[in-house]
C-alpha cells in the first residue's frame, strides 16, 4: 500500500489471461489472481472471446469493475502467443472494435488532442511507421509489386479480406452480405482496375472475399504473403469492413471505401458506406492516431516488461522483424550439441519459423530439400552440402558475460550464408563482402559513431571478465606492446594466418619489429581457464599476464599486435594502433599496420564504416534477458550492468556436467587438430 492507497486485485477468467499476467499488473498496477481467491475488486476478459462474456458477467453478478484486454495496433512480430506483445489496449466494458457498445477510444476522440506537440509527435511516428513498413503483424516478406505479379502500368484496387465470425466483422455492424456489397462495389466503382484481395493469414478457405468473387462471378488477384505496404500506397482505392489495414491505407495517403463502422470512420477522413454513430465528430489523421496508438494503447520493453513510450516499441519491433528477415529460409541444423542447440535456436528463428535441429547432416540436407531451406552448420571445419542454401554459424563480436565453453550462452553470432565464415581469409565471407561493397550513408555511419562511444563508455568487449589486472609499470618514453594470445588450434588461426602461426612466433616477429619495447603477453581466457592450449611460451616477451580483461590491457598499451584476435579490433575501437600479422576481418582496409598483405581488400575505409559492418549489418543479436532479437545498443547496455552470476542462473547440477563435458570436448578436439 502506497500513500494509503490499496493496491486493487483483479481475477482473470481464462488461461490465455494467466499466462499474460504478469504483463497485466503491470500495465494495471494491481495483483492478478486467479478468481475466486480472495478479494476481488473486478475481473479481466479478452476482447469479444467467450472471457469478456465471462467477466462482464461476473462483474455485473458480484457488482465489480470489468477490464477488457486486447492487443495493440502495433502487436508484434506473429500473430498469437508464443512471443511477449509490444502493446495492449485497455478498456471496459467495451472496446474500440465493437461499434454497438460505448469504448475508451470513442471517448478520447470526443475530445482529439489539439497542441501542435501532440500533432507533430503523431505525424512523425505516422511517418516512421510508413517508412518502415511496420503493420499491426511483421512476420510477413517484404516483396515488390513485381515480384507479387502486380506489374507496373495497371491499375488496380485493394479489398482486405476478413475472416468469417470475426468479432470486429460483428462489431462492425457487419457480416458475409456486407463483404459482397463490398466487392461488388469496387468492381462497378472502378471499372477496368483490377480487384486484389489482401488474405487474412488465418482465413483459408473461409476467406469472405473469395467466397464473394465466386458467387459473383469476378476475378481477383490474391498475392503472395507480403508486407501490406506496397499494396497500400500502390492502389487507386482500398476497400475495408472493418480491419486495422484500412487506417493503415489512410496513413499510406489512400482513398479508403469503409463498409463497416470502425473507430476511423465517419469522421471525414474515410468514404463510408456503413452507419455512422449519432454525435461522431470530425477528426485528423493526426489525432484519430494519438489517440488509438498514444493514448488508448500501452507499450511494454519487449526484454524488461516495464511500460515503456511508443517510439521504443517500435525500436524494439525494428529489431525483431528486420533481423528475422534475414533469415529467410526455414533453418535446419546439423550436428549441434544439446547446449547449443538451446543456445542457438533464438538466432535461428526466421520467416520460416523455428529451426529444426538433426544430429546427422544427412537428414538436416534432405529435410531442407524437401522444404526448401538452409542447412546451418558451426563454424569452419564441417563440410557444406551441395546443392542446397548453407549457413556457417559462429560467436559475433559482443557475444556474452562469460565464456562459452563454460556454457554461457551467446548474445551474438556470425550467421553467414558464403561459403567462408569472417575469420576464413581463403575466401571473401559475407562480412567481407559488406565491407567491400557496401553502401553507408550518413545515418547508419553516425549510429556506428554512436555505437562505438557507447561500447568504450560502457567497457563492454568480447567475452567481459572481470578481474583486477597486475598491470606492469615501465619506464617513461619505452613503448608498451600489448600481445594477445589466441587458441593456436582454433580455426582463425589455421584458416586466417597463413604465415606467422603461434603465438610464441608472433611474439618473436614482435621483438623482432620493436627490440627495446616492453611487450606483454596475455594468454587468451580458455587458456587461463584451463581448457585450451596455448601452446609454448613466448620467452621474448617481459611479462606473461593472465589477469584482468582484455580492456584493461589494451588501455595499458601504446599499441597492440596480433594474428587475428578481435583484441584487434577492440583496439582499433579505443584509438590505438594495431599491427596484424594474419588477415582478421578488420585488416588490409587501410585502418591497421598489416604485416601480411591481403590484394583483395583494396577498398580504404574508416573506423566508422568498419564499425557499421561488423556490428550493426552483420552480426544476430539476442537480448539476455528475453533471448529476443535487440539491438547492438541495448546489448552492450545490459551487458554492461548484467553480472555472470545473473546470466548463469540456472546452472544447477545437470548444467555444471554440461559445462564440464563442454570442456573435455574442447581438449578432445584440440588433440585431433
Amino acid at each position: 500500500m502506497a500513500g494509503g492507497k490499496r493496491r486493487k486485485t483483479y481475477a482473470v477468467v481464462s488461461q490465455g489471461l494467466w499466462r499474460k499476467r504478469q504483463d497485466i499488473a503491470t500495465l494495471l498496477q494491481a495483483d492478478i489472481v486467479a478468481w475466486p481467491f480472495g478479494r476481488i475488486d473486478g475481473f479481466i476478459g479478452w476482447g469479444r472471446r467467450p472471457s469478456a462474456g465471462r467477466a462482464l458477467r461476473l462483474a455485473a453478478r458480484n457488482d465489480k469493475q470489468a477490464i477488457i484486454l486486447e492487443d495493440g495496433f502495433l502487436k508484434g512480430f506473429a500473430p498469437g502467443d508464443d512471443e511477449p506483445a509490444h502493446s495492449y489496449v485497455i478498456d471496459g466494458p467495451g472496446i474500440y472494435f465493437d461499434a454497438g457498445s460505448p469504448n475508451r477510444l470513442e471517448q478520447l476522440l470526443a475530445r482529439p488532442v489539439e497542441t501542435e506537440a501532440e500533432l507533430a509527435r503523431a505525424r512523425g511516428l505516422i511517418e516512421l511507421l510508413r517508412r518502415e513498413r511496420l503493420s499491426k503483424y511483421n512476420n510477413s516478406p517484404p516483396v515488390s509489386l513485381k515480384e507479387a505479379g502486380l506489374h507496373a502500368g495497371r491499375s488496380f484496387v485493394l479489398l482486405i479480406d476478413q475472416v468469417v465470425g470475426d468479432a470486429s466483422l460483428a462489431g462492425a455492424g457487419a457480416g458475409p452480405a456486407t463483404v459482397r456489397d463490398m466487392l461488388l462495389h469496387a468492381a462497378e466503382t472502378y471499372p477496368g482496375r483490377r480487384l486484389v484481395v489482401r488474405s487474412h493469414p488465418a482465413a483459408g478457405s473461409r476467406s469472405l472475399l473469395r467466397q464473394a468473387a465466386a458467387e459473383l462471378k469476378l476475378d481477383i488477384v490474391i498475392p503472395p504473403r507480403m508486407n501490406p505496404w506496397p499494396l497500400l500506397e500502390a492502389a487507386d482505392g482500398v476497400y475495408t469492413v472493418s480491419s486495422q489495414l484500412g487506417f493503415e491505407a489512410l496513413m499510406a495517403g489512400r482513398i479508403v471505401h469503409c463498409f463497416g463502422t470502425t473507430y476511423y470512420s465517419g469522421r471525414g477522413l474515410t468514404v463510408d458506406h456503413a452507419a455512422v454513430p449519432a454525435g461522431r465528430r470530425p477528426a485528423s489523421l493526426e489525432q484519430v492516431f494519438h489517440a488509438a496508438y498514444i493514448d488508448y494503447s500501452r507499450y511494454l520493453d519487449l526484454h524488461s516488461r516495464t511500460e515503456c513510450r511508443m517510439e521504443r516499441a517500435v525500436e524494439q519491433a525494428l529489431a525483431v522483424r528486420d533481423q528475422r528477415q534475414r533469415l529467410t529460409r526455414p533453418v535446419f541444423t546439423a550436428g549441434l550439441s544439446g547446449w547449443k542447440r538451446r543456445a542457438l535456436s533464438p538466432f535461428l528463428k526466421g520467416l520460416g519459423g523455428d529451426p529444426v535441429h538433426f544430429r546427422s547432416p544427412g537428414r538436416a540436407f534432405r529435410a531442407a530439400i524437401r522444404k526448401d531451406g538452409a542447412v546451418a552448420v558451426w563454424g569452419s571445419d564441417a563440410p557444406l552440402p551441395e546443392g542446397v542454401a548453407t549457413l556457417r554459424i559462429e560467436d559475433g563480436f559482443i557475444r556474452s558475460r562469460g565464456l562459452g565453453v563454460d556454457l554461457t550462452p551467446p548474445s551474438s553470432v556470425a550467421i553467414d550464408p558464403a561459403a567462408h565464415i569472417y575469420y576464413d581469409a581463403r575466401g571473401e565471407s559475407g562480412l567481407e563482402a559488406c565491407i567491400a561493397h557496401g553502401v553507408f550513408d550518413d545515418a547508419i555511419r553516425a549510429r556506428a559513431d554512436r555505437l562505438t562511444r557507447l561500447l568504450v563508455q560502457r567497457g563492454v568487449s568480447k567475452y567481459n571478465l572481470s578481474s583486477g589486472a597486475d598491470l606492469p609499470d615501465v619506464a617513461d618514453g619505452r613503448l608498451k606492446v600489448l600481445v594477445p594470445g589466441q587458441v593456436e588450434k582454433d580455426a582463425s588461426i589455421r584458416f586466417g594466418s597463413p604465415a606467422v602461426r603461434s603465438n610464441a612466433a608472433l611474439v618473436a616477429a614482435v621483438r623482432d619489429l620493436y627490440p627495446d619495447a616492453f611487450i606483454a603477453y596475455k594468454e587468451h581466457p580458455d587458456v587461463v581457464s584451463g581448457v585450451r592450449n596455448g601452446g609454448r611460451t613466448p620467452v621474448e616477451a617481459d611479462v606473461i599476464v593472465r589477469s584482468g580483461d582484455i580492456l584493461q590491457w589494451i588501455a595499458w598499451a601504446d599499441r597492440i599486435e596480433t594474428m587475428t584476435s578481435l583484441s584487434g579490433f577492440e583496439a582499433l575501437l579505443r584509438g590505438k594502433p594495431v599491427g596484424t600479422h594474419g588477415a582478421p576481418f578488420y585488416a588490409g582496409w587501410g585502418l591497421t599496420d598489416d604485416r601480411l598483405a591481403i590484394p583483395r581488400r583494396s577498398r580504404r575505409i574508416d573506423l566508422q564504416t568498419l564499425v557499421a559492418a561488423s556490428l550493426i549489418r552483420y552480426p544476430f543479436y539476442v537480448h539476455p534477458v528475453s533471448r529476443l532479437p535487440c539491438r547492438p545498443e541495448d546489448l552492450v547496455e545490459e551487458i554492461a550492468v548484467l553480472s555472470p552470476t545473473k546470466q548463469g542462473r540456472g546452472l544447477a547440477f545437470g548444467g555444471r556436467i554440461a559445462r564440464a563435458v563442454t570442456r573435455l570436448q574442447a581438449r578432445r578436439r584440440d588433440r585431433k587438430l
